[in-house]
């Protein structure tokens, strides 16, 4: 069977802005699961990001097999996101929630771990950068046009290509 996962977001983090820098706060947390209620309980992977001008960055790829509230915050997690917001002097810190359906008993790991696997190689190619310690060796190929071809538009054989196996830009 097959699962399907929800997207939610982007949710915007609170942060602290200091004199010479941004860092996110217990405090901050506090306030964005009193602000995401709705989210603290589920469980999936999560993206956390910068939004600054009309773009995204990915900066970090997780997953919660337990909760969103018991992971996506951890101490390990915040060190992550405290060098990447270190690195962008503007922008916007905020998470996607990719959570996994509810059902009766243990959540699917597997398919969760998947996911995850997923979108840290979806991430490696939006951010070679992204602050994943796993998963994140970057593939030492490419299509032009469809994935880490290089910049310029895609050919029309690229677009194509992209409309016959349902793959969106």
């Amino acid at each position: 069977m097959q699962t399907i996962f929800t997207i939610v977001g982007p949710r915007e983090v609170f942060y602290y802005q200091g004199r010479a820098g941004r860092t996110i706060l217990d405090e901050n947390v506090t306030q964005f699961w009193q602000a995401n209620s709705d989210l603290a309980k589920e469980r999936g992977c999560y993206v956390f990001g910068v939004r600054a001008g009309k773009g995204l960055t990915p900066a970090y790829v997780g997953k919660a097999t337990a909760s969103y509230r018991q992971e996506v915050f951890s101490p390990h997690k915040l060190t992550r996101y405290q060098q990447f917001l270190a690195d962008y002097k503007k922008g916007t810190p905020i998470l996607f929630f990719i959570v996994a359906p509810r059902r009766r008993g243990a959540p699917n790991s597997s398919r969760i771990a998947e996911l995850e696997q997923f979108l840290i190689q979806t991430g490696v190619a939006a951010n070679p950068w992204l602050m994943n310690v796993r998963g994140t060796k970057t593939e030492e190929w490419g299509v032009g046009g469809l994935i880490r071809g290089g910049k310029g538009k895609p050919s029309t054989s690229a677009r194509e290509f992209k409309r016959l196996m349902k793959m969106s830009d």
